[in-house]
């Protein structure tokens, strides 16, 4: 919510946050109508912030009361349109989960694919896109006017981020279902993950990983001192330390690929593997040993984005930059890397989560 919203006169209809949360239906139910309001958790935060500010900031609650109503005003009108897991009969053909997901798997042209989506999936970006910057408000709601504490400020913060993992994983989706590389079945696996998640706007995997790569983006922080050296080694060490057994296993197993390695380094150092080559060449031919991160710029000589921002907007930013350098040097054939350190991680656990239901089908097999 910028100064200026916050400043303008608002006049509606006041909504009972009460009747408002009344008419959400239980997770349970809208996961098999459509897309999801509110999770659990989003309206425990909701109540939460709501009774903060009826105590110390009243006349903010109407206001948040308004962005809760235009939520679920939007999120009607999306719900009207056929969902994308049912049988559906269109105007020109008859429209099947199955059929949705071989079409996914069979597409492979390049470019935007914004008029080959679904409407319903367009339309529920936008929605989420509304849900984050809604949260973000609220996070800012809670520091500035409800006097919550910085954990609970925190709590805002972490889940206006997840929301943000989610939108990316719609794109890391698109990119591994086009992978012929990975074996049918774990497309077709990604497939149905991907229209999942058109349709409710929500994603337990994404949601489970995004801990993980926000705290990954979170100790870029501590790797200042090291930036100089551009080689990556013990930047790496010092993310992975503060890694889960998960991250951890994903370094041991994955980086002596190539690909991974070097879109590691882009994520490192937010730079991308053309701007490396081109630093480390130019630090070398003048004996400079070490740089600070305020002074890249100068030295490739154009403006790069290379600061430590926690902030989730910048984050998404620069992962659409690695996405489309990526997405460039595919289609070019040029040297670097194919696909983003996302990409490659939530590959990884997607592929573990496949071995997994396999070893558990065999031995329930085997109990038979």
């Amino acid at each position: 919510m910028t100064e200026n919203e916050q400043n303008q006169d608002f006049t509606f209809t006041s909504v009972n946050l009460d009747s408002f949360f009344e008419d959400i239906e239980p997770v349970s139910d809208s996961i098999k109508i459509g897309i999801t309001l509110l999770t659990p958790r989003q309206e425990e935060l909701t109540r939460k912030l709501v009774a903060a500010l009826k105590k110390n900031s009243p006349s903010h609650v109407a206001i948040l009361e308004k962005r809760l109503s235009d939520m679920q005003l939007l999120s009607t009108a999306i719900a009207q349109f056929p969902s994308l897991l049912e049988r559906t009969i269109t105007n020109t053909s008859i429209r099947t989960p199955e059929g949705l997901i071989d079409n996914l798997v069979a597409y492979q042209e390049e470019g935007d694919n914004l008029l080959h989506m679904p409407s319903k999936a367009e339309l529920g970006r936008g929605f989420l896109v509304a849900k984050i910057h809604s949260f973000y408000s609220m996070t800012k709601l809670a520091k500035d006017h409800a006097k919550m504490t910085d954990a609970e400020v925190k709590e805002y913060n972490d889940e206006t981020v997840a929301m943000m993992f989610t939108l990316m994983a719609e794109d890391v989706y698109l990119n591994l279902i086009r992978d012929k590389t990975l074996n049918m079945d774990l497309r077709k696996q990604l497939s149905y993950a991907l229209i999942t998640l058109w349709e409710h706007r929500s994603d337990q995997t994404i949601t489970d990983i995004a801990p993980v790569l926000q705290s990954i983006w979170s100790a870029r922080r501590t790797l200042a001192p090291a930036f100089g050296t551009m080689m990556g080694t013990s930047e790496l060490l010092l993310v992975s330390i503060q890694m889960d057994s998960q991250w951890t296993q994903f370094i041991k197993d994955r980086l002596g690929d190539t690909d991974v390695s070097q879109s590691m380094e882009e994520f490192l150092f937010g730079l991308s593997y053309e701007q490396i080559l081109r630093l480390r060449s130019i630090l070398k031919s003048q004996g400079v040993k070490a740089i600070g991160r305020d002074e890249v710029s100068a030295y490739l000589g154009e403006r790069v984005k290379t600061d430590i921002s926690l902030d989730y907007r910048d984050f998404y930013l620069l992962y659409t930059i690695r996405r489309d350098n990526a997405r460039a040097r595919q289609r070019l054939r040029l040297p670097g890397p194919k696909k983003t350190l996302e990409d490659h991680f939530i590959r990884y656990v997607m592929e573990k989560n496949q071995e997994q239901q396999l070893e558990n089908a065999l031995l329930g097999k085997g109990n038979e």
